[in-house]
């Protein structure tokens, strides 16, 4: 029986918060207190920020927003980053609330749009909120989940996007990870949203203890809350001298290879299966060994299910793949990839078919799959807690290089350990491997948060639409409002402190350089200055020098005799090689005095010279005949034997200022140079001269933080005018017919899309060729470009139209160099030949045969096509020829694996 202060408590929760009260008894379990206090907020009225571990239950919260908007007859928005987690969140919600008032909205699904609650992803309300979309009436709420996204470099934009837009009685509910900035983004917020509750919840329900796996044992990292493991300290000191005894012997190859301790992928899950720490999610970050992770596991024998499970996995898997075609499911390996499923084993990553993936975390949901081998997109927001979490490397690729994983990126990775409601405890547990440092590690299991960075930047999209709704100077006001400028604002709140600090300590040194004899401070800027010129004059000189020695070295002749000044061959030598056979930047070959035949280094040709004798060099001279060369170098030396060499080895002297002489005469003509205590004074200014050049440098980044979104968003619309897109740049900016268009365009390569319609470059292309083509437009390789290999176009109207893209887009690169803006994405026709062969009735297997894309790969771009096609479709008239054949080429794309 509840306590006298329990029911007390309840009772005036019922009478403070009614609606919240009778919200929390639909659970079976209570609220904890973080969540009380964020909707009870949100039934005041107020918007809220919650910030919380992954696991901890935010998105009660977000529910709860949904609850109030269908008690007060209001839509509800729920917003995800990506397609699967809007997807996941319409399931749950259809479950709890019914099919009749959920819809779901995600580019390429529409189901039920106009329903009081709508998930969808963030994208889809941009670009409803710039469309004026009629669904928008009677919204109350919109529920940002993992709203920490916005720190994304190449879609995070559109989050600040629609906070700033959403109209002013719209009730903003963010939920995010745990960031260290949580008050500063939540000051932002109601700064552009009005009053705002922000909520930090540090504390996990589920108790996270770290693990670090070296060979068959698994090992604390901690022996309490902070003291590291001392085993691990002394595996990694062994494992240093081992690595260093190797290197001394010659035989290792240094801290990249693997250790002895590592142990294999079959061997952790059978492990973990021991320690009754299964189900897992093993991240590794890469594909190809998400999958060869499973293979090993299959051909180590492991098995992992009962034979009642077996049975259950196979029936659900052939219940949700039974509309995919025999010869497509052949294609996808669905044999081996069964197996696994039945042993509990699968990989998840974004080379696998979605229809697979959703089999996947429906069956690991159910506990169904014991390990999924996983790549890092996993971690974001799909519901697929387990009671353990494996990394196998604390490095990651980033698309460029191999870098340490953040803090923010390990909390977000273990935090899927422990399922709450089930486990009591959750486990992370580290693969050892050679050079891992255990107190680096402990540091990064240690760090709970991480800052989040505003991603903003205008887009021309973005640019125009602005410009078209509230003209040019709101719109500049309205970016000014982004959490981008926030964050630069605050910035040079603190640069101007700094600033305050160094204009203090510089008067200090003023007093101190004071000088009675004269004004010290115009003698150190003739010190300064003098010193300038010198520095100034060896440069200019050693650059002299270095131009005339490639002059002269570049047209010597076989034959011709020279000194080389400096270093070990310094002496006389004969040139052997001409000009014309020694390609560009090759260095001449010679002979010693001492009968050597050699190239000269780079070094030996530093300094310029002259030939000093010439001698006859055989058209037959053959460097390999040791009789050739004695005599040829008895020559050489009989040719320089009367000669002074130390002459010929001085140097081209250095270039003379007649203002050094002038300023050393005027400083020696200065009152201070007298001075007993010049040096010292001397000091002062000097410490003087560089807190003032650290002022010049602080003043110039405030200047350049100061509406730094403002004057991107300048540049963008000064683009968009020498294109044709905006009247002008300035005050009157209109949009013009073409920048109509471009409002329609959300693309990552929304202008070199309009530039495209507008230049006619995909008016003559039948459908199939307008997909491939257009596949340039959305397309990007994983592969760095000098690894990319040439891409033939399939047909001759597609090679034309990618020619012209080409061409295009070094057109519009121009212009945007011009204006000083990061050029746009280069087309790449990388996925061209595979989507024409599928939108011309390919089967999947023969388009999986044409390169290195997964059947994931395939769907992915093969939908952004779609997408692209539907955008081109709506931003033309409705009855124009490319917009009539952009919608033939989605029915032709839109089929099979890709429509499921």
């Amino acid at each position: 029986m509840p306590s006298p202060a329990e029911r007390y408590a309840s009772f005036q929760g019922r009478r403070s918060s009614p609606i919240l009260h009778e919200f929390s008894s639909g659970y079976s379990f209570g609220l904890d207190d973080y969540q009380v206090r964020a909707c009870a907020a949100l039934e005041a009225g107020r918007a809220v920020l919650v910030a919380a571990p992954t696991g901890a239950g935010k998105t009660v919260v977000g529910e709860f927003a949904i609850h109030l908007a269908l008690a007060s007859g209001l839509k509800c928005f729920y917003t995800t980053p990506i397609k699967a987690l809007s997807n996941q969140k319409f399931h749950d919600l259809v479950e709890r609330y019914g099919p009749e008032r959920i819809g779901l909205l995600t580019g390429d699904t529409t189901i039920n749009g106009e329903a009081p609650v709508v998930v969808m992803t963030t994208e889809v309300l941009r670009n409803m909120l710039y469309a004026g979309s009629s669904t928008l009436q009677g919204l109350g709420y919109v529920v940002m989940d993992e709203v920490h996204y916005l720190a994304d470099r190449f879609r995070g934009a559109v989050w600040e996007e629609v906070i700033i837009h959403l109209p002013e009685s719209v009730t903003v509910v963010a939920l995010s990870a745990t960031v260290s900035n949580a008050e500063e983004f939540g000051a932002w917020l109601e700064t552009v949203r009005g009053d705002t509750e922000v909520i930090v919840e540090e504390h996990r329900p589920i108790p996270l203890y770290q693990h670090v796996m070296a060979g068959p044992r698994v090992l604390d990292l901690f022996v309490d809350d902070r003291t590291v493991n001392p085993e691990l300290i002394r595996l990694a000191r062994d494992e240093e001298r081992i690595v260093r005894g190797r290197a001394d012997r010659g035989r290792g190859r240094g801290r990249g290879s693997r250790s002895a301790r590592t142990p294999w992928r079959s061997e952790v899950i059978a492990r973990l299966q021991q320690d009754d720490l299964l189900p897992c999610i093993y991240f590794l970050f890469s594909r190809a060994g998400c999958d060869e992770a499973v293979q090993q596991c299959l051909e180590a024998g492991l098995r992992l299910t009962t034979p009642e499970e077996r049975r259950e996995i196979r029936e659900t898997v052939l219940a949700a793949t039974r509309h995919i075609p025999d010869d497509d499911l052949l294609a996808l390996g669905f044999p081996t990839w069964l197996e696994a499923l039945e042993r509990g084993l699968a990989a998840h990553h974004a080379g696998l078919l979605p229809a697979f993936k959703e089999v996947i975390e429906s069956l690991f949901q159910q506990g169904l799959v014991k390990a999924v081998f996983a790549t890092e997109t996993l971690a974001l927001g799909i519901n697929m807690p387990a009671r353990s979490v494996v990394l196998e490397r604390l490095v990651k690729w980033n698309g460029e290089t191999h870098v340490d994983l953040t803090p923010g990126e390990y909390t977000q990775l273990t935090g899927r350990a422990g399922r709450r409601g089930i486990d009591v405890e959750g486990h992370a547990v580290v693969l050892w491997q050679a050079g891992l440092n255990p107190m680096s590690l402990a540091g990064l299991a240690s760090t709970r948060t991480y800052p989040l960075r505003s991603s903003f930047q205008p887009s021309y999209n973005m640019a125009v639409n602005l410009v078209d709704r509230l003209g040019y100077h709101a719109a500049r006001e309205v970016l000014e409002t982004s959490f981008a400028q926030f964050q630069a604002d605050r910035a040079v709140v603190g640069l101007a402190t700094e600033m305050r600090r160094l204009e203090e300590a510089a008067e200090g040194y003023r007093q101190s350089m004071t000088c009675h004899l004269g004004d010290f401070t115009e003698y150190a800027h003739l010190r300064q200055e003098l010193s300038t010129r010198e520095k100034g004059a060896s440069r200019a000189g050693a650059a002299i020098r270095r131009d005339s020695a490639v002059a002269t070295w570049s047209t010597l002749a076989p034959g011709d005799v020279v000194v080389i000044p400096t270093g070990k061959r310094a002496g006389p030598v004969v040139i052997l090689d001409g000009p014309k056979t020694r390609a560009s930047g090759v260095t001449p070959m010679v002979l010693t005095a001492e009968g050597q035949v050699r190239r000269l280094s780079q070094a030996d040709v530093a300094s310029a010279v002259e030939p000093i004798a010439r001698l006859r060099v055989p058209k037959a001279f053959a460097a390999k005949d040791a009789r050739a060369r004695r005599d040829l170098a008895s020559a050489l030396r009989e040719a320089t034997k009367n000669m002074d060499l130390r002459a010929q080895r001085a140097s081209a002297g250095s270039v003379e200022d007649p203002a050094i002489a002038d300023l050393r005469a005027a400083l020696r003509r200065h009152p201070c140079h007298g001075c007993s205590d010049r040096e010292a004074h001397a000091r002062w200014a000097e410490r003087l001269h560089r807190t003032e050049r650290h002022l010049e440098e602080i003043s110039r980044k405030v200047e350049g933080r100061t509406n730094t979104i403002a004057r991107r968003f300048d540049r963008v619309c000064e683009v968009l005018a020498d294109l044709g897109y905006l009247s002008n740049a300035r005050d009157s900016a209109e949009v013009t017919a073409t920048g109509r268009m471009l409002q329609r365009l959300y693309t990552e390569s929304d202008l070199l899309t309009a530039q495209a319609l507008s230049a006619g470059i995909l008016t003559d292309l039948n459908p199939i060729d307008l997909a491939a083509v257009c596949s340039c437009l959305v397309y990007e390789s994983r592969r760095a470009d000098d690894d990319t290999p040439a891409v033939r176009p399939p047909t001759a109207a597609c090679a034309k139209a990618i020619t012209s893209l080409a061409d295009l887009w070094e057109d519009v690169r121009q212009v945007e160099v011009r204006h000083r803006l990061e050029p746009s994405r280069r087309p790449d026709p990388g996925f061209a030949p595979a989507l024409h062969r599928w939108a011309s009735g390919g089967t999947l297997l023969q388009v999986l045969g044409m390169g290195e894309m997964t059947a994931g790969d395939i769907v992915r771009c093969t939908r952004q096509v779609i997408d692209l096609l539907g955008q081109i479709a709506d931003a033309l008239p409705s009855g124009d020829p490319v917009a009539v054949r952009a919608r033939e080429a989605i029915t032709l794309i839109d089929r099979g694996v890709v429509a499921l």
